[in-house]
């Protein structure tokens, strides 16, 4: 790399001190007005730029990449998530891609968390029936949730986030259950008291609560299937804060009216930010407009990510948070 600051566009607004920093290090041209760029404005910025500094409100996919650019040699994601982005495509043309993993992890947990007690215990409905004035006075049979002590949690998807989310269930009480690709180390497995199963349909129809921690790739498109969501039992409740394509949200949406599943918690969407007008309406349904590692600690940790990620490549030597095909 020269010695001249790389041309750095950023996609999105981000924290000022991230910015301000950004601005010191590098030829930084800012997105001040926060609106998603459009396919037009990326396809110019990826043409006139050294690095990218993308979100993923950003489809940077194989036709985006074939637009870019000699002097685009590094996508540095602002955010773990690398699925809005052709990973396979800009390596085969020689551009990095790089992400901010493990910044995110507590801040996401928590929010899990939150959702599973909120989807419960019926806080929103709650919520809502005081500010619609029908609370008239406790009543023995009015609002009844659901207690966490004892439950059943089945996680998809047991990496930093999802032994965080098991980490804090136990100290609420649950029963931790999880499928993955492998199991976890006899440590961890042992630390959480936690159930194994390679059959997610055995460990779905068993557990009391399941919590969405998965990658999103071709392999976990619609991995809780109309099929498998028939699998739960009618009081389980679905959480998901990962992504809106790991679940057939119709299906969700569907079994949710038909009280087939008692509820579900969820951050993110099929079609975001477009949600599913039926899942709208149900009084059974938490959401949240995707705000997992909506904190500003994490959002400042996850900048500096990118900032070292972007000055690591700079000084010539491998970003740490590399992103290869082979690792999705």
């Amino acid at each position: 790399m020269a010695s001249r600051k790389p041309k750095v566009i950023v996609t999105r607004k981000l924290p000022d001190p991230v910015e301000t920093r950004m601005r010191e290090l590098f030829d930084t041209e800012l997105n001040v007005a926060d609106e998603p760029m459009s396919r037009k404005q990326l396809i110019d910025a990826v043409g006139r730029c050294d690095v990218l500094s993308s979100t993923i409100t950003d489809k940077i996919d194989a036709s985006l990449i074939e637009k870019a650019g000699e002097r685009l040699k590094l996508i540095a994601n602002f955010g773990a998530g690398v699925d809005h982005i052709d990973v396979a495509a800009a390596n085969a043309k020689g551009i990095i891609v790089t992400n901010t993993p493990g910044v995110l992890t507590d801040d996401t947990a928590d929010l899990t968390m939150t959702l599973i007690m909120a989807t419960l215990r019926r806080l929103i409905e709650g919520a809502n029936a005081v500010q619609a004035g029908e609370f008239t006075g406790w009543a023995p049979t009015w609002m009844l949730g659901r207690r966490l002590g004892g439950k059943r949690l089945g996680i998809i998807g047991m990496g930093r986030i999802g032994a965080a989310v098991a980490r804090r269930a136990k100290a609420f009480g649950l029963q931790i259950h999880y499928h993955n690709r492998k199991p976890v180390s006899h440590v961890v497995a042992d630390e959480l008291e936690a159930t194994y199963w390679d059959s997610l349909d055995q460990m779905l129809a068993r557990v009391d609560i399941v919590s969405v921690h998965a990658p999103a790739n071709p392999a976990s498109y619609h991995l809780l299937s109309a099929r498998r969501l028939k699998l739960l039992q009618p009081h389980a409740v679905v959480i998901n804060t990962a992504r809106g394509s790991i679940i057939d949200e119709q299906a969700l949406a569907d079994l949710l009216a038909e009280g087939k599943i008692a509820g579900a918690g969820l951050d993110v969407f099929e079609q975001e930010p477009r949600i599913n007008p039926k899942l709208l309406k149900l009084p059974n349904a938490v959401l949240l407009p995707h705000m997992g590692s909506a904190t500003v600690e994490a959002r400042v940790d996850m900048g500096e990510k990118v900032i070292i990620n972007i000055k690591t490549w700079m000084d010539g030597h491998r970003p740490p948070d590399r992103v290869l095909p082979q690792m999705l």
